[in-house]
């Protein structure tokens, strides 16, 4: 039967069947004809696929629909009106090429730099592309993304920002120490993992396995899971945090930490505090993923293993093997080295006992102060 409109409470629904296909769906409006021509977009798109197929009909707006409802990150795809979203909404995925993804950068972002086309257009474009590809709408394609230019001697002097560089484990673990115990986990962890603090927020406890030294992502930057090693210093404090369940890591309220796009995130107002007590101004949640990069090459770990680790590497292999443990990847990790330090934080030892706590100087708050008087 052709597709109908059904109202339940004050939200109109989509029900039917068109060649084969059964719809079911809300149209997220309360409009009736608002949603009556959702419905005839929706009974067409499916007509149309039918006679020529998804490939040949889907269109981007279709493609960021499916990949937000798959759990897909809308941090840079904008609204239909601006941003990616807005400036591809009804170009048909088929009909876009790589002049047309560069023309997109070039007009959304005119002065920003390669690295940042990259990081707020081409990687959610591309996200969105393998989500499309996955589901049948779009066929594989190696997008070229922007890059720095070479053999130049033209220098650009930029003033310098905190988490765009590494930073000496020594010093990172000073400023650490100076944390309250809840955010100095969720920056311990981000030092000895690489992942992007956003992926450290989304973690649940059933995505961590510490008897076999690997965690899973399963919410990444780049729209695909994979799997993380675990460095033997975490696995000596995470037990509590995963027998718990839930959310892995949260804040001394226990609430999950939320995701904040500027200004450090939801650690903010912890990174402000430390960098106060401690005079270090130049460490960030991201500075974490920059300081295992350097230290894996540092250490000589070959640059296919570090690429996996930090999730650079995409090859269609490696995702079958997302919550398999890697022997190689597990040693690598390991070879980050753990300040005596950072081992002498008092959390270590019951993390759950100490989470609620604050830091010394936090507020009118001084647990940790007494703890260690």
């Amino acid at each position: 039967m052709p597709l109908k409109l059904k109202q339940r409470g004050k939200v109109w629904w989509i029900r039917g069947t068109v060649h084969g296909q059964e719809v079911y769906e809300t149209t997220g409006t309360h409009d009736k004809e608002v949603a009556e021509a959702l419905r005839i977009k929706r009974e067409a798109g499916l007509v149309s696929d039918h006679v020529y197929g998804p490939k040949a009909t889907r269109d981007f707006s279709d493609a960021v629909g499916s990949c937000l409802e798959a759990g897909g990150d809308g941090r840079f795809l904008g609204t239909p009106t601006d941003g990616l979203l807005g400036h591809f909404y009804s170009w048909r995925l088929a009909d876009i090429k790589q002049n047309d993804l560069d023309a997109a950068a070039a007009k959304l972002y005119p002065t920003a730099q390669p690295e940042t086309r990259n990081r707020q257009c081409y990687t959610p474009f591309i996200a969105v592309w393998n989500h499309a590809v996955k589901n049948g709408w779009a066929d594989v394609r190696l997008w070229q993304r922007p890059r720095k230019p070479k053999g130049t001697n033209v220098v650009r002097v930029r003033s310098a920002r905190s988490g765009q560089s590494p930073v000496d484990y020594e010093r990172a673990a000073k400023f650490v120490s100076l944390m309250s115990p809840a955010p100095a986990m969720v920056m311990t962890f981000l030092f000895y993992t690489g992942l992007r603090p956003i992926e450290a927020f989304a973690l649940e406890a059933a995505d961590v396995d510490v008897t076999k030294r690997w965690l899973v992502v399963r919410k990444s930057k780049t729209g695909e899971p994979r799997g993380v090693p675990l460095h033997s210093f975490l696995c000596e404090w995470l037990g509590p945090l995963v027998e718990r369940g839930g959310i892995l890591f949260r804040g001394p309220r226990g609430e999950p930490y939320k995701e904040v796009q500027d200004g450090g995130g939801g650690l903010k107002t912890a990174i402000n505090g430390a960098r106060r007590r401690s005079g270090i101004k130049d460490v960030s949640p991201y500075t974490g993923r920059h300081s295992v990069s350097t230290q894996l090459v540092v250490n000589g770990i070959h640059p296919h293993i570090k690429d996996q680790i930090l999730g650079h590497a995409a090859d269609s292999m490696s995702r079958h093997y997302t919550n398999v443990p890697q022997k190689p990847l597990i040693e690598a990790i390991d070879t980050l080295p753990v300040p005596a330090a950072w081992r002498a934080l008092p959390w270590l030892a019951a993390p759950l006992e100490w989470q609620s706590r604050l830091a010394e100087g936090t507020g009118k708050r001084t647990d940790l102060e007494k703890a260690r008087a």
